[in-house]
């Protein structure tokens, strides 16, 4: 599957195209142009080409010509023969490409990539990372890793399968750069300091007071699979191995659960993690901003109170839409500078210059998504020694028939007023009950508090 992307982006369809015109055999030639104007093709040329002097009277036939047969300039077919290059840059994703254009990260970083690239003429064709297994039942079929006409490549770390790419790039001997990933000596790297940053989200969790903190991870493999992650498993993708790596530097044993990159995600996750009052974390911190979002609706849902009962940290800094008011705790990455970087060393590589690796750093950015650990809180007896893990706990509970599962009790009906005991003492029946508050998404519903 494959998309070519020429000064804009586009996603409507999957198969080659370059500038959005489909090429076809009938495509009229600049010798076509030529009889038509009643010049020849070498003055057509110099038309086009603007390196010759002509007269303002044979330019304007020329154009005119042009402009009636539909000619729109030279065949850049031809002009790849003569220079033996493309003019198209092969950038290597692990989502599908409808949904790497939902993710904020991902559209920067090809904004970044396309400016750097502008210079050299040349456009970008999006690929995925198929194995040869699978392009055999690709449907868009044609172009590949292996297979399309690219002049240099860029790897996109978040992958999987970026070996098995920077082996197939590496036979077919043209430049490649990889994007937050170790490709081995030789290929440059564009880094980011994904372990210390997330080291820092973790210690400001930590300085909070909380100590019962579950992590919400990015896909540990290319099964892209959802759900909880068994203790001692290894990520195969480096940059969740590497924020991962960030967290385990203060919360060695805190449990994971892992999911794409993605609101719906985050929220299914969130309501997993959150469901069980006794085995409730009061921290999560998510490795992406669209996940911790997902996780904020999640609360909400659940009427858990952010970040009075929850503290929330993301990791990105995009905006995203519906969350506001509410100002996530993350980190910013320069996703727009990656993408530039990426694209400065592909064209030095493309004249012949050596390129360097280049590490780019994150910065703390405080929300209103983290406070203080809560002193009484049900979630935090429910992580005391002898508690069930959360993660066989809430597994149980989801596997149970829908029918089922235990609902949360609903409001009693008014009814006779009856003594009862609390907390071994006797209410008077002649005393109302206080209401139960509000949810919190019932009180941004409300409107501001007085």
């Amino acid at each position: 599957m494959s998309t070519i992307l020429s000064n804009r982006f586009d996603v409507s369809s999957h198969s080659a195209y370059i500038g959005g015109v489909s090429e076809s055999s009938d495509r009229p030639t600049i010798s076509d142009v030529a009889r038509r104007a009643s010049v020849s093709p070498s003055t057509a040329s110099l038309v086009f080409s603007g390196k010759g002097r002509v007269s303002p009277a044979t330019r304007a036939r020329v154009t005119t010509a042009a402009k009636e047969l539909g000619y729109t300039g030279p065949d850049p077919r031809a002009a790849s023969l003569r220079t033996g290059r493309s003019g198209i840059i092969g950038v290597v994703l692990e989502q599908r490409i409808d949904t790497a254009f939902r993710d904020p990260i991902t559209t920067l970083m090809l904004d970044g990539l396309a400016d750097a690239v502008a210079p050299l003429g040349s456009g970008l064709l999006l690929l995925r990372d198929l194995l040869p297994e699978d392009e055999v039942d690709d449907p868009a079929g044609a172009l590949s890793l292996r297979s399309a006409p690219v002049d240099a490549v860029v790897l996109v770390g978040c992958s999987g399968r970026l070996a098995e790419s920077v082996a197939v790039v590496r036979g077919r001997g043209i430049p490649v750069v990889v994007i937050e990933g170790d490709a081995g000596e030789g290929i440059p790297k564009i880094g980011l300091d994904n372990r210390e940053a997330q080291r820092t989200a973790a210690e400001h969790i930590r300085d909070l007071g909380h100590s019962h903190v579950v992590v919400l991870a990015l896909p540990f493999d290319v099964s892209r699979d959802s759900g909880w992650i068994d203790d001692g498993a290894q990520p195969q993708v480096d940059v969740t191995r590497d924020r991962l790596l960030g967290i385990r530097d203060v919360y060695p044993d805190a449990p994971v659960y892992s999911a794409v990159s993605r609101i719906d995600e985050g929220l299914t996750a969130g309501l997993a993690i959150l469901a069980d009052p006794e085995t409730r974390p009061t921290a999560i911190i998510a490795q992406s901003d669209m996940l911790a979002a997902g996780v904020l609706r999640a609360a909400a849902e659940l009427g858990i109170r952010v970040p009075e009962e929850l503290s929330v940290t993301g990791f990105d800094g995009v905006d995203i839409d519906g969350l506001a008011p509410r100002a996530l705790t993350t980190l910013v990455q320069p996703a727009t500078a990656k993408g530039r970087a990426a694209g400065d060393a592909l064209a030095r590589m493309l004249r012949g210059e050596p390129a360097d690796a280049i590490q780019f750093t994150c910065e703390f950015r405080l929300g209103d998504s983290t406070g203080p650990c809560p002193t009484s809180s049900r979630a935090a007896a429910g992580f005391r020694v002898g508690i069930e893990h959360p993660r066989t706990k809430i597994r149980a509970r989801l596997s149970q028939p829908s029918a089922e599962r235990p609902r949360p009790p609903r409001h009693r009906a008014e009814g006779p007023r009856l003594g009862r005991q609390r907390a071994g003492r006797i209410v008077s029946a002649r005393r109302p009950r206080r209401p139960d508050p509000p949810f919190a998404h019932e009180r941004v519903n409300a409107g501001p508090r007085a």
